[in-house]
């Protein structure tokens, strides 16, 4: 029996993960016959056969599943292997894959990413941008190593360190009058635009407002802040924004900014990575550099 390679183990994460020959080829920067030679040898080498193939679709299979589990363990050793062999070194993280969630990537990212360079100008710095579901799901699949977000997460196989704590602000198109700051009550009066399912911004402006995520309501979902703040220039309802994205979102659009009496809806801000990262005391000297660029 021919030994499984751990190439061959990357090419079949990435198909399992892509769930499509050509595009697993592209983040494996190989040709798509290539990936699939490597496949094939490696079914044929397990005896096994790892995925359904039709013209539009390719799946795992059963057997296909339960290696993936174990191919996971494997390659996560070896990611392991080589963080560790950093850290002994002493050196610092060659390359940053640094995830952030979208009400936090325009606002910060710009500044962040200077700072990053200054600090450690060595680093290659890789950005992901998306939801906290997807962040966390490459997290912990080694595909990311730190991710900005808001918190708390509660898994517990991830490190979470506060970076900072901010308000949630009303923005609205008429002038409150008078110019006070606002209670939560006034909400129920307000047609209030949120951002769609999977946004943790979402999740936490229903819960300050006392709002059931799975009541129907009259508003609009929309898919970014900005798209939100311009529905509130037009005329339609109130949103939420955190306090970082009011100069951003704000100065283009003829809307109002309102505060909130206290005790004022507030996001706690983090850097999260996994405990087993033995580049640990790296990843905190990053979070350093996160705090300080909102400071």
């Amino acid at each position: 029996m021919k030994n499984i390679t751990l190439r061959q183990l990357r090419y079949f994460e990435a198909l399992a993960r892509e769930a499509h020959f050509g595009r697993a080829a592209d983040s494996c920067a190989i040709s798509q016959p290539a990936l699939s030679v490597q496949i094939k040898e490696l079914e044929d080498t397990l005896g096994l056969q790892l995925f359904e193939r039709t013209p539009k679709q390719v799946r795992l299979t059963p057997s296909g599943v339960a290696f993936a589990a174990r191919a996971r363990v494997v390659l996560d050793q070896v990611q392991q292997m080589g963080e560790w062999a950093k850290a002994v070194r002493g050196g610092l993280l060659e390359r940053l894959r640094l995830g952030v969630i979208p009400t936090i990537a325009p606002y910060m990212l710009p500044k962040l990413i200077g700072n990053l360079t200054a600090c450690f100008p060595e680093m290659d710095i890789d950005v992901r941008e998306t939801i906290t579901p997807r962040l966390l799901e490459e997290l912990m699949d080694s595909r990311l190593d730190a991710a900005i977000v808001a918190l708390p997460i509660d898994e517990p196989s991830l490190i979470e360190v506060p970076l900072f704590t901010e308000e949630m602000v009303l923005v609205r198109s008429d002038a409150p009058d008078p110019p006070e700051p606002l209670s939560t009550e006034a909400l129920n009066d307000m047609r209030l635009l949120l951002l769609e399912e999977g946004h943790c911004f979402r999740d936490q402006a229903l819960s300050f407002c006392n709002i059931n995520a799975t009541r129907p309501r009259d508003g609009l979902d929309g898919s970014s802040l900005s798209t939100l703040v311009q529905m509130v220039g037009a005329g339609i309802g109130a949103t939420l924004i955190p306090e970082m994205a009011i100069g951003v979102e704000t100065r283009a659009t003829a809307v109002h900014v309102s505060r909130f009496t206290a005790p004022a809806p507030t996001r706690t801000i983090g850097l999260i990575w996994r405990k087993a990262n033995p580049m640990g005391d790296a990843l905190r000297d990053i979070a350093e550099v996160v705090r300080k660029t909102r400071a």
